[in-house]
This record gives structure tokens, C-alpha cells and sequence, in this order.
């Protein structure tokens, strides 16, 4: 067997200190990711774990925080127009992007201002 990179364990983005209730809120409470207990000797850095599958997403506290306006997640959603609404609902700015033609996606952005995109799952053919 040929040594290879085999899966994506994580992604991971930065937060601001002691807004763990706020991305908490976003990913597990509004995204419905899973929130994951960090290892104790993590959790003192601070941030948050986040599961989907067998993927994480990572946010870990950085002094000064910016946030990636450019480099993102993408994340594919079940019920897409719906879960679009719902965002829209609750104050999340929702960017739609027609530029990949015959990829329905947006851009949202976290209560940190880090970009997040959204692309529908493909309808079954």
C-alpha cells in the first residue's frame, strides 16, 4: 500500500476568548452539530469541538482574534430552502453564491464573523 493522506479528522477556526456559550449556540444549537467535550488539558485553552460524522470542526481561541473571511468549511445541508429560512429567522445574514453553475450554495457567517459555506444536497436523480 501506497502511504496516502486517507480522511480529514478536522477543520478547525478561530474564536475570540469566552464566547464558547455563543458558538456553542450556532453550531450545535442552530447548525446541529454535535457539541464534543475537549480533553481537559485542551479544554483550559478554551474553544469548542463540534461533530458531523466522522468530521470535527475545531474552534480554538486566538489573541487577537480575526476571523476567515476567505478560508471556510462547507458544509452540504438536508432541506436546504428550509434550513435557509430558519437562519434567516434568527438574524443570520444569508449570502447566496451562483458562481458554480448547478451548485445551489451560500455563505453565512458564525457570531465571530468566520465564513461558513452552506450547498444543498443534491436532489436523487
Amino acid at each position: 500500500m501506497t502511504p496516502r493522506v486517507a480522511r480529514i479528522d478536522h477543520v478547525q477556526l478561530a474564536m475570540p476568548q469566552g464566547q464558547e456559550v455563543e458558538a456553542i449556540g450556532f453550531y450545535a444549537g442552530l447548525l446541529g452539530l454535535e457539541h464534543v467535550e475537549k480533553p481537559p488539558v485542551l479544554a483550559a485553552r478554551g474553544g469548542c469541538w463540534f461533530r458531523l460524522g466522522e468530521v470535527e470542526l475545531h474552534l480554538g481561541v486566538e489573541e487577537p482574534f480575526v476571523p476567515a473571511r476567505k478560508a471556510h468549511p462547507a458544509l452540504v445541508v438536508d432541506g436546504y430552502d428550509e434550513f435557509l429560512v430558519i437562519l434567516a429567522s434568527v438574524g443570520v445574514d444569508v449570502r447566496p453564491d451562483t458562481s458554480i453553475e448547478g451548485v445551489t450554495r451560500c455563505h453565512v457567517d458564525d457570531p465571530f464573523g468566520n465564513r461558513i459555506e452552506l450547498i444543498a444536497e443534491p436532489s436523487p436523480r
